[in-house]
């Protein structure tokens, strides 16, 4: 097939961006059937009659995983949550939480699942996203509920958040279980505001109600734990091992910010070694203290992306009152689709520098269009910026911990080695990356920032402070975006992997796994390097951690009704 069809039976560039919204679309939404109540009752005898059950597709992101005709219900409440799983328990089968199926990693579906698996998905966002201001400094949330929805509210009571990820169609849960982040440190002479956190979303949790068994009752009940709780800890960062209704977060005054783009600093001068001088993205860091660099394949110039607070208007910046404010990536813009269509269609992977060009020209031209350079609002109008209908690319995904000071240097030997090896795979015609490298900055976990006398650090999270290295106090994340299906692309992941594993052992800086991404490759597949999975992933959490967190999880979970292949193969 040479080109994607148009309406009419014939191919243009229309028919590919037709092909890719559609393939993006069935990406983002499970395809929802009634269930047979005689099926029903015959395939799952005893379950809570108030509970609707109904079968429904898997997609995750990017549709890589997936799975059809799974039975699926929405909880209306809590108790409804317990009451599904107390059936699961006693009928043998296993419960994977559901929100908006916006991650890579087969954390809730693995790859093969059949419809008659005994896998029930438990939809949390149509029911569980009740808000409710606790006080001026604490907010109460279902898991349910989207960042956005999270946000606004928030934002109608002058509060917000440091930083977010910037998808605001993640559902509080799914952004809790993997440890989601934004990107912010504080800036050089930075005074944070009361509720201030620098780690992931996690570290602002003060309680947490999950499902979790009691051996006196002998049953699944919801238990709230506090932060201060030993058992928390494994909590907080759970990964789809447990199912956590309600939370309770600490939250602080908005603080209005400016986002200032641009593409007229080289990545030589971006990320140049260590005291280069010029604009290095240190130099953007210590002035602002937040920013994202962008740097699609095979150009020179990265996007940049700089908030800064600004309590009060910036002359020059466009107010906005609403997010996603950069039209240009919310949909695939035709000189894009065509080139992807190109390579997907008729294997022209050799035009992948052609469509880091594209991508480039159309971020350069889009801001200037649409006059997205410098923007300024309330925070969420400004964190919030990636729609589902951006193009669908596979990702990976590491932190590395190391120094403020750091920072530049760990940018510098993993882009210098990156350019190197991308190098290296042109030149034998191979060209396993078409997006991006994404590189963001964060603080990390300190639980201090709770405001919690005795608050337990997340054991599990990519961010967890190092205890041997208590001055790494920042963490760099590296993030290399490629469409799914790219030639070599796992190979090239697979020497990215080793060589952060092996730079970053705990010397110089630490390297961990993101989660939600994209890890532990083989030359063909991701989550499936034996090493990795045993050895590498828990040794950067410590063994005692990683078992401490492991242990707790299987008490808490004694009969694994939450969990998959995956899980039981990582979490032992």
């Amino acid at each position: 097939m040479d080109n994607f069809p148009d309406a009419q039976g014939g191919s243009s560039p229309l028919g590919r961006r037709r092909l890719l919204r559609g393939a993006a679309a069935l990406a983002a939404v499970p395809v929802l059937l009634a269930g047979d109540p005689a099926v029903a009752a015959a395939e799952l005898p005893g379950f809570p009659e108030r509970v609707a059950l109904y079968r429904s597709a898997y997609r995750n992101w990017v549709g890589e995983i997936t799975a059809d005709g799974l039975w699926a219900c929405a909880p209306a409440d809590p108790e409804q949550v317990l009451a599904v799983v107390g059936w699961a328990r006693r009928s043998g089968w296993r419960i994977r939480a559901r929100g908006r199926s916006h991650g890579w990693s087969p954390l809730t579906i693995t790859e093969g699942t059949r419809s008659d698996s005994r896998v029930l998905l438990v939809d949390t966002a149509p029911h569980l996203t009740a808000l409710q201001l606790e006080s001026d400094s604490a907010v109460r949330a279902g898991t349910g509920v989207t960042l956005q929805a999270l946000l606004t509210f928030l934002e109608g009571h002058g509060l917000g958040l440091t930083a977010t990820p910037a998808p605001g169609d993640l559902t509080l849960g799914g952004a809790l279980a993997v440890d989601a982040h934004g990107t912010a440190v504080p800036a050089a002479g930075e005074r944070p505001l009361p509720g201030s956190t620098y780690g992931s979303l996690g570290n602002r949790i003060l309680e947490l109600t999950a499902v979790v068994w009691d051996t006196a009752a002998g049953a699944y009940v919801l238990r709230t734990f506090r932060r201060d709780e030993a058992d928390c800890a494994a909590l907080l960062t759970h990964l789809g091992r447990t199912l956590v209704t309600e939370v309770v977060l600490r939250v602080g005054p908005d603080a209005p910010l400016r986002c200032v783009s641009r593409t007229d600093v080289p990545a030589r001068e971006l990320f140049a070694a260590p005291g280069s001088g010029g604009r290095t993205l240190e130099s953007f860091l210590r002035r602002s203290g937040r920013v994202e660099a962008i740097w699609f394949a095979f150009t020179e110039f990265p996007w940049l992306k700089e908030w800064s607070v600004a309590p009060v208007r910036p002359a020059g910046s466009r107010h906005v009152t609403s997010p996603y404010n950069y039209p240009f990536s919310d949909s695939v813009p035709t000189p894009v689709a065509d080139l992807v269509g190109r390579l997907v269609a008729d294997a022209a992977w050799y035009l992948a520098p052609e469509l880091g060009a594209a991508q480039l020209t159309v971020a350069s031209l889009g801001l200037a269009a649409t006059d997205s350079a410098d923007l300024w609002g309330p925070s969420k109008n400004t964190l919030l910026y990636l729609r589902p209908t951006t193009l669908r690319v596979t990702a990976n995904g590491y932190a590395v911990l190391t120094s403020r000071a750091g920072v530049q240097r760990v940018v510098h030997e993993f882009t210098r080695y990156y350019r190197q090896r991308l190098e290296a795979y042109a030149a034998q015609g191979r060209f396993p990356v078409n997006g991006s490298v994404e590189i963001r900055v964060t603080g990390l976990d300190d639980p201090a920032e709770t405001g919690v006398p005795g608050a337990q650090a997340p054991s599990l999270s990519a961010l967890r402070p190092s205890a041997d290295r208590p001055e790494w106090d920042t963490a760099v994340w590296l993030d290399v975006l490629t469409l799914p299906g790219t030639p070599y692309a796992e190979a090239f992941l697979r020497e990215l992997e080793r060589f952060l594993l092996d730079a970053y052992d705990g010397g110089s800086g630490l390297a961990r796994v993101e989660w939600s991404k994209g890890w532990g490759y083989t030359a063909d597949a991701a989550w499936s390097d034996a090493e990795v999975l045993g050895t590498a992933v828990p040794g950067r959490f410590g063994p005692g951690v990683w078992r401490q967190a492991v242990a707790t999880l299987d008490r808490l979970d004694p009969h694994r009704v939450f969990g998959n292949a995956f899980l039981d193969r990582l979490l032992r």
